[in-house]
């Protein structure tokens, strides 16, 4: 048996970084840049307001005081989307809305709420050729938004490597792209083994089980970033193994359940020798050691590297976060896919008997002290898989700690990472 980090080290070693596509930015969601994003332009494109109100000159509003307002001449109404060339003039105002540009010679924004403008009856407005009351000086530059504070053109606003959020997809379509060039999703494919496992909805035959391993999985690697695809259901022969295997070749990756143990039945491990090559088959880890890396080789020429995880449903999800999301996030060009730890007072007893790392299932909890507690999701067979649904995170006991009691402040992985409450 090797480590948890000698096989994820193996793992990321043989994947690569897949290559750039051009996706609409909705579609980029979760992928990292390829490169950077230039701007053509400057955002904002031009000096605008940053409210409702009325673009001035501040030295005609100096002293102004509900008490002695100053009094403008309203020259215009600007909306956004427009622009007014026509310089302002002394004494003289324009009535703006959010985002306008502001219009030549003013250098302030007096809002509404400064104004009489609040004063007025509905419908009242001053029109072209009125007047507004200013109660209160207005600073030079007060509530303006300046050209290219956010971005100058040639800056690079979204630098290759960060991953694109709705942040960055705003950032994109603020400067007008309809294409994001990011590191391409890799495509999973996902095989189940087994004479016993059914397809959910089918007829269930007395010894049978429903899938819930290939369904769980891909819905980590959907979570992940990369896209699933089922492969189906193959029986416990070599020949429709193979056949499988072989229909999954143009995929990024291969992942299948069951069959990587010492039964007379587990064949994953054959076919995987005769149609590739096995780097590693067993891991010093609770649940999930019977785990197999190696990789198939494509009729393209490539070699496919192949997860096999283990049959029982909680040893496969918990093995495919600890080996799988790291592999997704390295072919999609992203950093980070370190879960966090925290440290947490176990409330349970934890026994750990046979030399391997035990990740329990549990949920963390802020106690009344602040500190953080785990308790177990109820007993911890590897095929209770309700036991992983209820908890939020695993508990990392080492392989030389025999077990941990009650009051023991121990270390958990969050795999659902809100600060618990």
């Amino acid at each position: 048996m090797i480590s948890v980090e000698e096989a994820r080290a193996r793992i990321l070693a043989f994947v690569e970084r897949l290559p750039p596509e051009r996706v609409p930015p909705l579609e980029a969601l979760g992928q990292a840049l390829a490169e950077d994003v230039i701007a053509g332009f400057d955002i904002p494109p031009l000096d605008n307001t940053a409210m409702d109100g009325y673009a001035v000159r501040a030295a005609d509003t100096v002293d102004a005081s509900e008490a002695a307002p100053r009094t403008l001449a309203v020259v215009a109404d600007l909306a956004a989307g427009y622009v007014r060339e026509t310089a302002l003039g002394a004494g003289e105002a324009v009535r703006i809305m959010t985002g306008a540009p502001v219009p030549p010679g003013a250098d302030a924004i007096v809002p509404f709420e400064e104004t009489d403008e609040p004063l007025r009856e509905p419908g009242q407005s001053p029109a072209r050729g009125g007047t507004v009351a200013v109660f209160k000086a207005a600073a030079p530059a007060a509530n303006i938004r300046r050209r290219g504070e956010d971005i100058l053109a040639g800056q690079a606003a979204l630098e290759a490597g960060r991953v694109v959020r709705a942040s960055e997809i705003g950032v994109l379509s603020s400067l007008g792209r309809t294409e994001a060039v990011v590191y391409r999703r890799p495509e999973v494919a996902i095989l189940s083994t087994g004479d016993e496992i059914v397809t959910p909805g089918g007829e269930r035959r007395p010894g049978q089980i429903y899938d819930a391993n290939a369904h769980g999985v891909a819905a980590l690697v959907r979570a992940f970033g990369g896209r699933p695809r089922l492969l189906g259901i193959a029986r416990d022969t070599v020949d429709d193994l193979t056949a499988r295997i072989r229909a999954g070749l143009d995929a990024d990756m291969i992942v299948t359940s069951a069959g990587v143990s010492r039964g007379d039945f587990d064949v994953v491990k054959d076919v995987l020798a005769r149609e590739g090559a096995i780097d590693f088959w067993t891991v010093r880890m609770k649940p999930g050691k019977p785990l197999a890396f190696g990789a198939f080789e494509a009729p393209d020429g490539r070699r496919v590297p192949h997860l096999g995880l283990p049959g029982n449903p909680v040893s496969s999800m918990v093995a495919f976060e600890l080996f799988g999301r790291p592999a997704i996030f390295k072919m999609l060009g992203r950093e980070g896919w370190e879960r966090p730890v925290v440290r947490a007072v176990t409330r349970d007893r934890i026994v750990n008997t046979d030399g391997r790392r035990f990740f329990a299932r549990c949920i963390v909890t802020t106690g009344d002290d602040g500190r953080l507690y785990a308790d177990l999701t109820g007993p911890q067979g590897s095929g209770i898989l309700t036991s992983m649904s209820a908890a939020n995170g695993l508990t990392i006991i080492p392989e030389d700690l025999p077990h941990a009691d009650p009051g023991d402040e121990i270390d958990v992985m969050m795999i659902d990472w809100e600060r618990p409450a």
